[in-house]
């Protein structure tokens, strides 16, 4: 194994971290959210998420650049970056811009989906990993 490999695998063990650390924090978050948590007040709950989501878009950006495969290029990283803008969008109306608790949860539930079907597209690096 090579430099190279170690810091691929560095890297990639990084993005999924980042990714699964930024699902369970959405996840906590629509949970508080549902209950009307005095949690969703506090501090950290406003900063822990965005910085832990740069470090996952910056690894991404990374790794496309490692495997030397692009956005609007390959086909299944189209559709992971398509489906993450409609997972941030999901995600502002969930916790932030949905003017009802039901508009608040479907866009929730919803922005779930999403996030398993960019799941499935990484490791299958397919755009229809369902096929």
């Amino acid at each position: 194994m090579d430099k190279n490999d170690v810091s691929y695998a560095l890297l990639k063990h990084l993005h999924i971290s980042c990714a699964a650390a930024s699902y369970t924090l959405f996840l906590l978050r629509g949970i508080w959210m549902l209950r009307d948590s005095a949690i969703m007040r506090q501090r950290w709950v406003k900063i822990v998420p965005h910085m832990v989501d740069t470090v996952l878009l910056g690894s991404a950006v990374a790794l496309a650049w490692t495997i030397g495969q692009y956005p609007f290029v390959d086909s299944w990283l189209t559709a992971k970056v398509t489906a993450l803008l409609l997972y941030i969008a999901l995600g502002f109306v969930a916790l932030k811009y949905g003017r009802s608790k039901t508009m608040r949860v479907s866009a929730w539930l919803a922005a779930q989906a999403i996030f398993g079907y960019i799941a499935l597209v990484a490791l299958r690096h397919d755009p229809l990993p369902f096929l």
